[in-house]
């Protein structure tokens, strides 16, 4: 009895101790609600048109395309062959030949994007003590985790290849794998999870992170997104919903045109795009550069189709209204919003709508993008590609814009930054997403310190 009421005395303190760190360390904002502040000290990205941070904003910037023709593997018999594949990547830079047969294409994505975002972030990996890997941890969205190594397992085993099967088949083809890998090659001894809610994954991801960070529950985290969904059974089932650009098979460049009259679907996409995410105190301490701070985020589902969206856009409204509320800041202090903008005929014209129910008359005054238009759609990793985008806005002072605008539809009258980018200092960002099964998530985004 006495163990048990000392070990009952033990948990109350640890408790006690927890929460007086939060108060300690933070503030108090939204209610009362305690939290830390969480900054964003590193981003890495590899993208359909650019590997790097440097070469995603440069391509951006000027409104360039990473969309082409399909080279993965043969596309005849499909109805789209087009898609916006990373190019010029050396999966060898990243894992040695033996186990990229153990796991899929996503997984040497991401593990470029995160090295290039600890690097940016001044964190030697390899120099880290015990009691410091344990501190860090890694939460990554991904729709898809790695279908391609799936769907060469399968294919080797209904071809009766069954001996050539990999002893990784099950291991490598779940989407928890994506964490796992990269904390061992990083060996960051943290929670290491993958959160997989479609095409908000790693939206959600972001926010799962700032809120174990802000919480006092994790002090440094790893996030983002990685998906290679470009494969031919993901191909083909997206062909049968006819959700993909099936008409500009000859012109890959004009493919993605997000909220213009002639889209006709998504154009499948790939990339990996990870920040590094720190409690505020701890990055000032070891003199890290502050690029952005997170403000908010807001999570809700339609609970309406398993595909489309409702075209009420209440939904995504308030899960943009969450967020900016969850900020603690005025709908009036958004200065940009990346949009999630697939470039689908309900899509976009849903999220126009969604906009203006959360901002009312203000919703045609703000400057809206797409990076879809330049990047294709990259599935679950297609939030952490819009916050790593508005990042960047606010730090050049530059907005991207949504190229292939050539005639916009009626139904989309809102301020798209039309074909080319503008010149403006904004100093709050909300980054929108909308995913199949009725999901949408958002989240509020600050310029860095100076």
């Amino acid at each position: 009895m006495l163990t048990d009421w000392l070990c009952y005395v033990e948990r109350k303190l640890c408790r006690l101790e927890r929460v007086n760190m939060i108060f300690n360390n933070g503030y108090t904002s939204n209610g009362g609600a305690p939290r830390r502040r969480v900054v964003v000290t590193g981003m890495g990205a590899v993208s359909p048109n650019g590997i790097g941070i440097d070469a995603y904003w440069s391509s951006l910037r000027c409104g360039k395309s990473g969309v082409g023709l399909i080279s993965q593997f043969p596309v005849e018999g499909l109805s789209c062959r087009i898609a916006g594949e990373v190019t010029g990547f050396r999966t060898e830079d990243y894992l040695p030949a033996q186990d990229m047969k153990r796991v899929g294409r996503a997984v040497p994505l991401l593990l470029a994007a995160t090295r290039e975002a600890l690097t940016a972030a001044g964190v030697v990996w390899d120099g880290l003590n015990l009691d410091e890997k344990r501190s860090w941890g890694v939460i990554i969205g991904s729709g898809g985790g790695t279908p391609d190594f799936t769907e060469e397992q399968y294919r080797l085993f209904f071809s009766s290849q069954m001996r050539k099967v990999s002893a990784y088949n099950v291991s490598g083809s779940t989407p928890g794998n994506l964490s796992s890998e990269l904390s061992l090659h990083f060996d960051l001894r943290g929670p290491s999870h993958v959160i997989s809610t479609g095409c908000t994954s790693s939206t959600d991801a972001l926010g799962y992170a700032f809120n174990m960070i802000r919480f006092g529950l994790a002090n440094h985290v790893i996030s983002g997104g990685a998906d290679a969904t470009i494969t031919p059974g993901i191909m083909q089932g997206f062909c049968v919903m006819r959700v993909v650009s099936l008409s500009r098979n000859s012109e890959p460049l004009r493919a993605s045109r997000p909220f213009d009259r002639s889209r006709d679907g998504f154009v499948l996409g790939e990339g990996a795009w990870t920040l590094v995410l720190e409690e505020r105190q701890l990055a000032l301490a070891r003199g890290a550069k502050i690029y952005a701070e997170l403000l908010g985020y807001g999570s809700t589902c339609d609970a309406y189709h398993r595909v489309r969206l409702d075209p009420r856009g209440e939904e995504p409204a308030r899960a943009m209204s969450l967020a900016i509320e969850d900020a603690a800041i005025a709908k009036d202090e958004v200065g940009y919003i990346a949009l999630h903008g697939t470039s689908t005929v309900l899509n976009d014209k849903t999220e126009t709508v969604a906009a203006k129910v959360c901002f009312g008359r203000r919703a045609y005054d703000v400057p809206m993008s797409s990076v879809k238009s330049m990047i294709g759609h990259p599935q679950g990793a297609s939030g952490a590609a819009g916050v790593v985008a508005a990042i960047l806005a606010m730090n050049h002072g530059f907005l991207p814009p949504t190229i292939n605008c050539d005639e916009p539809d009626p139904d989309c009258d809102l301020n798209y930054i039309a074909n080319r980018g503008i010149a403006r200092p904004v100093d709050v960002s909300l980054c929108n997403c909308i995913g199949f099964g009725s999901k949408n998530s958002a989240l509020v985004v600050a310029r860095g310190e100076a």
